[in-house]
């Protein structure tokens, strides 16, 4: 099989029905901003409840975490299961095949994470 480029393989890409204008500006969209990427990390080897999601994230909101969790779910990063059918439902998340896919370069984003605070800063 032959290589994937690792530079933007064109000016345009079209995604989800949105243009953009390189295919990281797509990865960013996917899984950039404070949180999302953050949740996939802590979903990597299990699902979880949101109050188990909402523990590992120390300073999230409730409303944040929900927003972020919907767009994963939308993009199809992350699945949402209910289980019961009267309250309290447990509502498990999990990550799809999709968002398993991001694995790898969540590791190589922790790596160059860990090396920044070990020559920048300090692990407490």
């Amino acid at each position: 099989p032959e290589h994937m480029k690792t530079e933007c393989i064109s000016e345009f890409v079209n995604f989800n029905d949105k243009t953009y204008s390189c295919p990281i500006s797509v990865a960013m969209n996917l899984v950039g901003g404070k949180w999302k990427a953050v949740i996939i990390y802590h979903l990597q080897h299990e699902p979880k409840r949101f109050s188990e999601l909402l523990g590992d994230l120390v300073s999230v909101t409730d409303t944040t975490l929900t927003l972020q969790l919907k767009q994963l779910e939308m993009d199809g990063l992350v699945s949402r299961r209910v289980f019961g059918d009267k309250p309290p439902l447990k509502t498990l998340y999990s990550l799809t095949d999709f968002g398993q896919t991001f694995l790898p370069a969540l590791r190589a984003l922790t790596q160059w994470g860990n090396q920044v605070v070990t020559e920048r800063g300090q692990f407490m």
